[in-house]
């Protein structure tokens, strides 16, 4: 049996000089077989739009990543942008009007070209929904509008008129066009393959949603496109708060729909949260014990999916931190080192996660700035270079995915998570350093040669390190995440 042993010395000020911790890696033992695709979001806001000073730049990112089932979404604050049907047909006329949506969503399915995606065009016109009055629009397409989304009940009891919106647009990206509510033909001329549909966004926290509700709407969307794309496959669900097992109670429980109607894949989302108050030196804290709630509660959905619908695969497509900053105005400075902060947990989640045997692990998300979200951006948003949020998900996706084979790995400690892999490319191991303090990995002389490739604080904005493995020790720096190509 062939044993590869990995002494750590830690450098943290809670260990002992001299103290070092051991890494067990048995390269003949099988954990099991990855099924798991890192992936990220993509989500709709100005910075993405033809002529801002970042666009080229974050869709030449998207592109140069080569990820499978990125996730697309025109959601709510911005109705101009992701609604295709801003007023209901009135005067023999419809609204429907894709020149400001196409744009974004063209350049998306360019830069993802070769690679399956899924999308979600989260929002549902409001009109669609009984309101005391219609839902105010801006003018400027730019302009944030958080109630767009009003209304409980939806003014067509059959939820009709909502799927037939969702398969025209569908139709629109890959039908090459639509024939409207009035008999008239809209062509597009788009035939994109979009394999994979998810039916809305955060429905936990939209229009009172309930399970049962929700489940209707699923339905109707999924009937509606399958008849004009029979082959196509859905994503369900998307819980912003997946805490509430009675959503996946009812919703994977097959005889709550319709005949006929498939689960595919089920969606729900993870944010770590975090005061910038707090420093690096409590936030690392909070944001790894926050992973691990959230990684039970990943178990616990797991025991009911296995139990009612074991077929149904599973995207976690929305992994990140957010910091109080984000919702003051003006935001906050964002401390030093977070985004490595940001990445490791990500690394963390995404590790766990395929032990989990998860399908797909989307990071979130690739652009944020001030007033959207800023410390969710893998893209820094005044140059448009990536930041460390971004190489981490590039170090994963070039060095591990399905079919990978974990191996018996065994570490003593705390500050570092590792895992090694036996890939088609040779054997891997990544690593984590989930503290703020550096640590320091002594590797065996048969390691002499390897290549660490590592994202760190001193690598910014830039892609991974690459380093020669010496007879000395490797310095992991605080909240690296590292990879050793063997």
């Amino acid at each position: 049996m062939k044993k590869a042993w990995l002494l750590l010395l830690l450098s943290a000020p809670c260990l002992c000089r001299g103290q070092k911790d051991s890494l067990m890696i048995d390269w003949d033992k099988t954990q099991l077989i990855s099924r798991s695709v890192a992936t990220l979001q993509v989500v709709v806001n100005p910075p993405l739009r033809r002529g801002a000073t970042i666009h080229d730049a974050s869709f030449a990112a998207l592109g140069a990543l080569g990820c499978d089932y990125v996730r697309y979404v025109p959601w709510l604050p911005y109705p101009r942008l992701a609604v295709a049907e801003l007023r209901p047909p009135a005067d023999q006329k419809t609204s429907w009007d894709f020149s400001l949506i196409d744009p974004m969503t063209l350049d998306f399915l360019n830069a993802t070209k070769g690679h399956p995606v899924i999308l979600n065009f989260s929002t549902i016109p409001a009109w669609m929904y009984k309101t005391a009055k219609p839902v105010a629009l801006p003018e400027n397409p730019d302009s944030v509008v958080w109630d767009y989304t009003q209304g409980t009940e939806p003014r067509d009891s059959t939820l009709g008129e909502i799927g037939d919106y969702y398969a025209r647009l569908y139709s629109w990206y890959t039908r090459g066009g639509f024939t409207d509510e009035l008999g008239k033909r809209h062509e597009s001329g788009y035939h994109f393959d979009i394999p994979y549909w998810e039916v809305l966004n955060e429905v936990d926290y939209e229009h009172s949603n309930t399970p049962e509700t929700y489940t209707r709407i699923y339905d109707a969307v999924v009937t509606a496109i399958r008849k004009v794309a029979p082959k196509t496959k859905f994503v369900g669900l998307a819980l912003a708060d997946p805490d509430h097992p009675e959503w996946f109670e009812y919703f994977l429980d097959p005889k709550h729909h319709k005949a006929g109607v498939p689960l595919d894949m089920i969606s729900y989302h993870f944010y770590a949260l975090g005061t910038v108050q707090q420093g690096l030196d409590v936030m690392q804290y909070t944001f790894f014990d926050r992973a691990d709630g959230f990684l039970n509660v990943v178990r616990y959905i797991e025991s009911i999916r296995k139990r009612l619908s074991p077929t149904t695969k599973t995207t976690v497509d929305e992994i990140g931190s957010i910091l109080n900053s984000d919702f003051s105005t003006p935001s906050a400075p964002i401390p030093d080192g977070y985004w490595n902060l940001s990445g490791a947990v990500y690394a963390y989640v995404y590790l766990a996660l395929t032990r989990m045997g998860i399908d797909v692990i989307g990071e979130s998300q690739l652009v944020g700035y001030p007033t959207q979200f800023p410390s969710v951006s893998m893209i820094n948003w005044k140059t448009g270079k990536p930041n460390a949020r971004y190489w981490v998900l590039k170090l994963i996706k070039d060095n591990f995915g399905p079919g990978d084979v974990l191996v018996n790995t065994g570490i003593a400690g705390d500050g570092l998570v590792a895992q090694a892999f036996s890939t088609s490319r040779g054997k891997k191991i990544l690593l984590i350093n989930r503290t703020n303090q550096p640590l320091q990995l002594a590797l065996p002389p048969s390691y002499k040669g390897a290549r660490l490739m590592v994202v760190d604080p001193s690598t910014g904005d830039n892609e991974a390190a690459s380093l020669s493995v010496g007879a000395q020790a490797v310095v992991l720096k605080p909240l690296a995440v590292g990879v050793i190509a063997l």
